[in-house]
């Protein structure tokens, strides 16, 4: 990143919740830490340091401030090299590694977004520091290992669309951020904004988000006043980084002028918002609504790609669909065997051939044990075994989830 450290010594003794460990009195590759860096977010972050070591530095740029919150997300003055790619990203840590802190991330985040609603509903301010504790391990997780958490997310239960819909778009956030190159303060403002994009919502009658008939136009007005119900509910809180308020602006203007609420047009639209906006359709897409079923993943990109130029910049498009891969991970496939599997990771080399997970016979009896194939690391001397295509969640009444869950 292009800010410089404010480094200071402190002795583990004198360690609180909060601040950011830049370096060690020994080398993070002896610790089991993944990633150079840590924030201090829990006791036994501090326990475990205390064991290793004698002395840390912090950086006082990326401390906590007294009230749980950091700065970020209240900035008011963004550099405008930002977006400029400086940061060439590699998966810090193995896919198996990172699972259980994808994990822990996961719970964190869905505990987070569950405040930040809870307290908007009952009327209380935005919760700014419970946005970035969110947020944060988030994308930490995502930085480490491109896939490990959307592995996990997709084996979660999702009990609230609206909260699974706000972590799953802070996480796609993060990925296309990190695909793009981006300084992580800047990531952290996208998935912040990913996070809180529909928190205006809250301010909409339920039982319109949940009807599946078709809205009368007076309906659908309701249902767009959720952007300036967004934005009143940010502008009565502390928060003010510039690009997370962009985000709720403009997450549904689209390319061609279609969008709403002010029918911006091309480039009239910020990078940030064309971003969330593709994320938020897309999410959307794959996602069971009350008026349709989801599309597989792979079709939901194919839609978005059928939209370039259209409703989204095409270089945003085709930079999209290279984040993701052909089959995004978690994407449920059915193979050449006729077996149905579930994809775990992406091979960045060939993205037709993933790392996959077997979940049934080739007669699509569900397994109670898993085999994982790499697809692009197969026994030359065998069959070839390849994707035939892509399924919809629950085909063949299979649920990844209900298999690994059981």
């Amino acid at each position: 990143m292009a800010s410089e450290l404010e480094e200071c010594r402190v002795e583990v003794a004198d360690l609180e919740l909060g601040m950011f460990v830049s370096r060690l009195d020994l080398p993070w590759e002896s610790t089991d830490f993944p990633l150079q860096g840590l924030q201090l977010m829990t006791p036994s972050d501090i326990a475990k340091l205390r064991e290793m070591c004698e002395f840390v530095y912090v950086d006082a740029r990326r401390q906590l401030t007294p009230d749980g919150s950091m700065q970020m997300l209240r900035r008011t003055e963004l550099s405008a090299s930002r977006f400029q790619t400086q940061v060439g990203y590699l998966d810090q840590v193995s896919f198996d590694d990172e699972v259980p802190r994808a994990r822990e991330a996961l719970e964190n985040a869905v505990a987070g977004v569950q405040q930040v609603f809870e307290d908007v509903l009952q009327g209380r301010e935005l919760p700014v520091e419970s946005v970035e504790r969110a947020v944060r391990p988030l994308v930490a997780s995502v930085l480490r290992s491109a896939d490990a958490f959307f592995w996990v997310e997709g084996l979660r239960r999702h009990d609230h669309d609206s909260y699974s819909h706000a972590v799953n778009c802070s996480a796609l956030a993060a990925a296309f951020g990190r695909h793009m190159g981006f300084a992580e303060e800047t990531i952290v403002s996208l998935a912040a904004g990913g996070l809180l994009m529909d928190i205006g919502k809250t301010r909409v009658p339920e039982a319109l988000l949940q009807r599946p008939d078709p809205l009368s136009p007076e309906e659908m007005a309701q249902i767009h006043a959720h952007v300036d119900h967004g934005l009143a509910i940010v502008k009565d809180s502390s928060l003010s980084d510039i690009d997370v308020i962009d985000i709720l602006r403009t997450h549904h203007e689209r390319h061609d002028g279609s969008g709403y609420p002010a029918a911006l047009v091309g480039v009239e639209i910020p990078l940030v918002g064309r971003m969330l906006g593709m994320i938020d359709t897309y999410h959307a897409l794959i996602s069971d609504r009350p008026h349709r079923r989801p599309l597989a993943r792979h079709h939901a990109l194919r839609q978005i790609y059928l939209a370039r130029d259209v409703l989204f910049q095409a270089e945003l498009v085709e930079q999209f669909q290279v984040c993701l891969g052909v089959y995004p991970t978690g994407s449920m496939v059915e193979l050449t065997t006729g077996e149905v599997a579930v994809v775990m990771a992406q091979n960045q080399a060939r993205r037709l051939t993933p790392r996959v997970v077997i979940l049934s016979t080739p007669d699509k009896l569900p397994l109670t044990t898993f085999q994982v194939v790499d697809l692009m690391n197969q026994n030359p001397d065998g069959p070839m075994v390849h994707i035939r295509r892509s399924l919809i969640p629950g085909a063949y009444g299979i649920d990844a989830a209900d298999l690994f869950l059981q």
